[in-house]
């Protein structure tokens, strides 16, 4: 049977599959962009679980603003399939990097790890712990500037989700199932920064129980990695989550620190020249090659294993290798598997909405609600793009964005010049809104008519919210003479919210006092 595909994108080639899924490089039909679209295997779709999972990732992205994080364009959940449509990063991942050329340099070094701490530090402020960091989660651009994909199982901060992670980059904490904090990431970060920097991983155990022993207790091999970087990674790979710097935005400052003592004002500069070097040894493997790109987006392989007393590590390896592999992702999904139902689709901000009620019997043409998806964690899966659970009331432009674009609230570029209040002979009888459609991820046109005796002014807003019935926070106003009304205008919307809404007055004001209509975004449909 053929594989479902998200409507409105026409699939070029696969970018890299797993057991959790397959990422493609699609093409949206509508602007002829190109993106990257991750679907949840159908085997995994059948649980309800990693369903909830899924729509969590997507959620997450949807509440990250940040260069250095890949952006959510939209996600969609059907009766036959489940994907996250994402940015698509021209780049390969810091794993064919290092599998190509061994090492890096110092400089070339600290540029990812910059680039990584400050992808982490968005997430640390929306209070999300990646919990997967390392180099296959780490995609690298042509220009040697970096991005980080994959929080298939992040967790919010504070929180106890089990213990999951790559055993090789796994803080202390994490293998001993403490409460989730932006200290591990820190951790993770720090030791993708020291196998740049000497070819090799921090630990080098031969599984997993040799492997918890030395993080939780081994020393950190600073001596390992250069000399004028050693503070960080002494800093960084501290076994207690209190020695190490609090969040991933303060290890930033301390990095910049070091590397201008050492490398002088020009060190990022020339670091990303360096990493822009290495990326173009491999020109088949970025997605635009139009090659085999496996490589660039190798999927995640997420162990998991709750260690417990220092007694039975030995005596537990036969067991937690053998379970490992039956329990990698199921822990690691408890931490929402009994959260309720969403309002709306995965991307939809948590914030209360603003704004006034929509009038309970909305206007006709508004297409009814659908079924709300509930929420989880994620399995996890690394891509040209990939995703988290935050909570802000933005989300990243989809394909069929402007390049540039209004900021919220702001009306758009061309409107009717403002005419003065009509004189208080003027009677509107009614304003109405005629139409109302979204054109685009971001966009929707509308038409008004307005019955008046005379001129008029029209007032027209527009809002996005979480649920059907409320207006919401609001996206812009605008306002034009009444004899222009019929005229189609466009109106763009930048909140995260599923339902978009309109408000027409007028001045004088209308007998019916004003016209109210509310949509279902296309992105939030369960098609």
């Amino acid at each position: 049977m053929k594989a479902w595909v998200v409507p409105g994108y026409t699939e070029a080639r696969e970018l890299g599959s797993g057991a959790s899924g397959r990422v493609v490089l699609a093409v949206h039909d509508g602007t002829g962009t190109a993106v990257a679209v991750k679907y949840l295997s159908d085997s995994l779709r059948r649980d309800p679980a990693f369903v909830r999972g899924f729509r969590a990732e997507a959620r997450l992205l949807g509440g990250l603003r940040s260069p250095y994080v890949v952006g959510l364009y939209e996600y969609v959940e059907a009766p036959d399939g489940a994907a996250i449509v994402m940015e698509l990063v021209d780049g390969i991942a810091l794993r064919a990097l290092l599998s190509q050329a061994g090492q890096t340099d110092p400089e070339s070094a600290l540029v990812v790890l910059k680039g990584s701490l400050l992808g982490l530090a968005a997430a640390h402020r929306a209070g999300v712990v990646h919990r997967d960091y390392k180099p296959e989660n780490v995609l690298v651009a042509a220009d040697g500037s970096s991005k980080l994909v994959d929080f298939g199982i992040a967790a919010d901060h504070g929180t106890t989700p089990g213990v999951a992670g790559t055993p090789a980059y796994m803080a202390p904490e994490q293998w001993q199932g403490r409460p989730a904090s932006p200290a591990a990431d820190v951790y993770a970060a720090t030791a993708t920064f020291f196998e740049c920097l000497t070819g090799r991983k921090p630990y080098a155990g031969e599984n997993f129980a040799e492997l918890a022993l030395q993080h939780i207790e081994a020393p950190v091999p600073e001596t390992e990695a250069p000399e004028a970087v050693r503070p960080l990674i002494r800093r960084g790979l501290a076994k207690e989550p209190e020695e190490r710097p609090e969040t991933a935005e303060a290890f930033v400052a301390e990095l910049e620190g070091v590397a201008l003592a050492a490398y002088g004002p020009d060190w990022e500069e020339r670091g990303q020249r360096k990493l822009a070097a290495l990326a173009a040894l491999l020109p088949l493997l970025f997605p635009s090659a139009g090659g085999s790109t496996a490589s660039a987006t190798a999927f995640a392989t997420t162990s998991l294993w709750a260690p417990g007393r220092r007694g039975w590590l030995g005596a537990g390896v036969a067991l937690v290798l053998g379970l490992a592999l039956v329990f990698t992702q199921a822990a690691a999904l408890e931490r929402t598997g009994g959260a309720a139902a969403l309002s709306a689709f995965a991307t939809t901000s948590a914030a209360p909405p603003a704004g006034g009620p929509v009038p309970s019997a909305p206007a006709s043409g508004s297409p009814s609600g659908s079924p709300s998806p509930s929420a989880s964690a994620s399995p996890s899966t690394s891509a040209s793009a990939s995703a988290s659970a935050s909570t802000s009331a933005t989300t990243t432009p989809g394909p069929g964005s402007s390049a540039t674009t209004a900021p919220t609230g702001t009306p758009p570029p061309t409107p009717p010049p403002t005419t003065p209040a009509p004189s208080p002979a003027v009677k509107v009888k009614a304003v109405t809104v005629t139409s109302f459609r979204q054109t685009d991820f971001r966009a929707a046109l509308v038409s008004l008519s307005v019955d008046a005796s005379g001129p008029a002014t029209v007032r027209l807003e527009w809002f996005s919210s979480d649920s059907r019935g409320t207006l919401g926070a609001s996206e812009g106003s605008m306002t034009f003479p009444s004899s222009t009304a019929a005229t189609a205008r466009t109106l763009t919307f930048s909140g995260t919210g599923c339902y978009w809404g309109v408000r027409a007055t007028t001045t004088p004001s209308a007998g019916n006092g004003a016209a109210v209509q509310q949509i279902l975004i296309k992105r939030c449909e369960i098609r």
